[in-house]
């Protein structure tokens, strides 16, 4: 009988486990770019227009949306996820199909979405010290691209499609062979609903 946690592992490593949760992933932060991007349109008609999120003072789609944070270019943030999430899952559906993509594009991609989670979490520390209330729509559109940044980097290294230095490039494969990059995505993930957790308390359900 096979070791279920070899089995795990094997199963973790595997393109199907990986491009699949990517996909998932990818998916949920479309979905979630897609309601914020009504959202705003609906919010431009209509500025006094209150959202089916609009719970409290805390849970409040509306008061995120008519910040200047979530307009940082002129137009709302989540049409950025409209484009950028359906390339994501492209690359995951090709995957799963057995494509692989050159090198230099898979570490374009890795550039872009670093960039779009660092601006993910900007937002959600705007919203949480600068605007004073959370969306739930943007909390999964942080979480997911999480997801998707992890197991794209996963790729990216496990690829050797990073250019990194011969020395960094082994000891990063190492570190997902350990899957170490689950443990950081996993206490990344709890540090955040801890974060958010302890600053709102039970005003999140208030």
């Amino acid at each position: 009988m096979r070791d279920p946690l070899t089995w795990f592992r094997q199963l973790r490593h595997a393109d199907a486990w990986i491009y699949g949760t990517m996909l998932f992933s990818a998916c949920l932060s479309l979905l979630a770019s897609f309601v914020l991007s009504v959202d705003a349109v609906r919010l431009a008609a209509d500025p006094h227009l209150n959202l089916s999120c609009d719970i409290n003072d805390v849970i409040s789609c509306g008061t995120v949306a008519e910040s200047w944070q979530a307009q940082l270019f002129g137009f709302p943030n989540a049409f950025l996820g409209l484009v950028a999430e359906p390339v994501v899952i492209t690359i995951a559906v090709a995957s799963l199909a057995g494509v692989r993509f050159p090198r230099g594009f898979m570490f374009a991609a890795q550039v872009v979405y670093t960039v779009g989670v660092v601006f993910a979490y900007w937002l959600l520390y705007q919203a949480m010290v600068n605007i004073g209330a959370l969306c739930p729509w943007c909390l999964l559109v942080t979480v997911s691209t999480t997801l998707v940044f992890g197991t794209l980097t996963h790729v990216n290294i496990r690829d050797d499609n990073l250019y990194l230095p011969e020395r960094a490039q082994r000891a990063a494969a190492r570190f997902i062979d350990a899957d170490y990059d689950v443990l950081v995505i996993t206490i990344w993930l709890l540090t955040l609903a801890l974060i958010v957790v302890s600053k709102y308390g039970t005003a999140l359900f208030g």
